[in-house]
This record gives C-alpha cells, structure tokens and sequence, in this order.
C-alpha cells in the first residue's frame, strides 16, 4: 500500500496514494489507521484524493477509522474525496457519519478550531 504521512503537534494527514480501496488494501488500511491512534494521532486527516474507487471493504475501513478516533475523543476526517468515492459514501449514507470536508485545509482547520491551543508551525 502506498501512502504519505504529514505528522503535525494537533493532526495527522494520511495520504492514500492507491486508486483502489477495496478488499486487498482495507485490512493494511485500517491496520495503519489503528497503529497511528495507538501511537498518539489523536486527529486524522485522510486523503483521498488519488482513490478513484472504494468497495464495501474500502467503506469498512473508513468506518473502522471513524471508530478508532471519535471514541478516543478524536476527529476522523475525509478529504479531497474523489467523485465515485463520493457518490458511494452518499448512497450508503455514510456521508451522514463521516465527516468529509474538500480540502485538507479546511480539514486542519476544523481540528485547529476545536483544539484549545493554536499548533505553532
């Protein structure tokens, strides 16, 4: 699975570089998305803008995802989601679950917004 990570003091940028987010990819996924939270990510920003398709799996790691963060008191966020990606998480009203912004500006903003002290660059 390729992947980029932008760690940052409030958040953490994931960048899936993979076109497909299906049943060969979603295990390792949500492996990674769990190791990040078990080793302090306490806000995630994942991008999906290179993701052109997602299957059933696909969408049970973005859940899992969801899960791991909001439970610990976290935030989960999608961005840059891709048009197909985006019709799937409407039809299966995950888009009423998941918090999906367009940018990964206006994801980290979010964060900065409900986070009690301003990140220093």
């Amino acid at each position: 699975m390729k992947y980029q990570i932008d760690k940052h003091e409030l958040y953490t940028v994931f960048t899936l570089e993979e076109e497909k987010l299906d049943s060969t990819l979603s295990p390792e996924l949500k492996s990674e998305l769990v190791a990040l939270q078990t080793q302090g990510t306490q806000n995630l920003i994942l991008n999906l803008s290179h993701t052109k398709y997602a299957d059933s799996s696909g969408l049970s790691a973005l859940l899992t995802g969801n899960r791991t963060y909001t439970e610990a008191g976290g935030a989960f966020i999608l961005s840059e989601v891709t048009a197909f990606v985006d019709k799937l998480l409407t039809i299966s009203q995950l888009n009423n679950v998941l918090t999906i912004l367009s940018s990964d500006e206006a994801a980290k903003d979010l964060v900065l917004a409900n986070s009690p002290e301003e990140e220093e660059e």
